[in-house]
């Protein structure tokens, strides 16, 4: 009895949870009338398909959704190695203010973005960076959430296993790429998707360096996209459906390696 209430209370979450998305499908398919009827309606009888195609080919969400995944790849593959060297450095190599630095990367977690916003976007301009995929992936590339998640991660990786490394000649480059990283996975694929997230969902650093459609990612797209299309709102839906569907995606193939990812190095710390 205890089993089928649990089994109720996460279905009813999870109704809570998929509604609006559930609503956000239904409504890129009904008419601008429609949408506004009272009550609204749930099931599209007449579904109108062209708001995909207005979406994709009007208001541009392909073109967006391309420059969205070249900078989103771009954050990813930049952090993810970058939070892989410096977790190997805190977890594996002995050197003076280890510990300190540590923590140095760990306060660059609870200082928000708009605090280095004004800085980093003249650094951007003075680069000439501006309306590039360089200007929106370059202040992103490091994370101190990723070097402290791998560095957790590192560290249940037994100390036999590194002895038995270096008898066989192992350096630290041939140790961290073919010992550590390897017993690392689920950790690299969790914040592989975390990043990816992460950046893919980013509206106002991309809204402020960039001003030409050319180079602009796709929540700026979705903005543009809402105001132009107006009359009809079905269209806005529509675009915010396939600007969805990278995520459900992702989320859908890599959730057993995201939860395992999170607990990994919850053993020792």
């Amino acid at each position: 009895m205890r089993l089928a209430g649990r089994y109720l209370l996460l279905s009813v979450l999870a109704l809570i949870v998929l509604f609006p998305i559930y609503i956000t499908v239904v409504n890129s398919l009904l008419r601008p009338d429609q949408i506004a009827s009272r009550p609204p309606g749930l099931f599209p009888t007449d579904p109108q398909w062209g708001a995909y195609k207005e979406a994709w080919e009007g208001g541009h969400i392909g073109r967006y959704m391309l420059n969205s995944a070249i900078v989103t790849t771009g954050i990813m593959v930049g952090q993810v190695l970058l939070a892989i060297l410096a977790a190997y450095a805190f977890a594996f190599l002995e050197f003076p203010g280890r510990g300190f630095l540590f923590v140095v990367f760990l306060t660059t977690m609870m200082i928000p973005f708009e605090v280095v916003f004004f800085t980093n976007y003249q650094t951007i301009a003075d680069l000439g960076l501006l309306n590039t995929y360089g200007g929106l992936i370059l202040p992103f590339l490091a994370t101190g959430f990723g070097a402290f998640l791998l560095r957790q991660a590192f560290l249940t990786v037994p100390g036999e296993l590194r002895d038995a490394a270096a008898l066989d000649g192992y350096g630290h480059w041939r140790f961290l790429w073919r010992v550590a990283v390897p017993l690392a996975r689920p950790t690299v694929a969790a914040l592989s998707v975390f990043a990816f997230l992460s950046a893919w969902g980013q509206y106002l650093w991309p809204l402020i360096v960039t001003d030409d459609d050319r180079a602009r990612t796709v929540q700026v797209g979705l903005a543009q996209l809402r105001r132009e299309a107006l009359n009809d709102i079905n269209v806005t839906f529509a675009g915010v459906v396939l600007a969805s569907i990278p995520l459900v995606i992702l989320l859908l193939a890599f959730q057993r390696q995201l939860v395992r990812g999170l607990t990994a190095g919850a053993v020792k710390g």
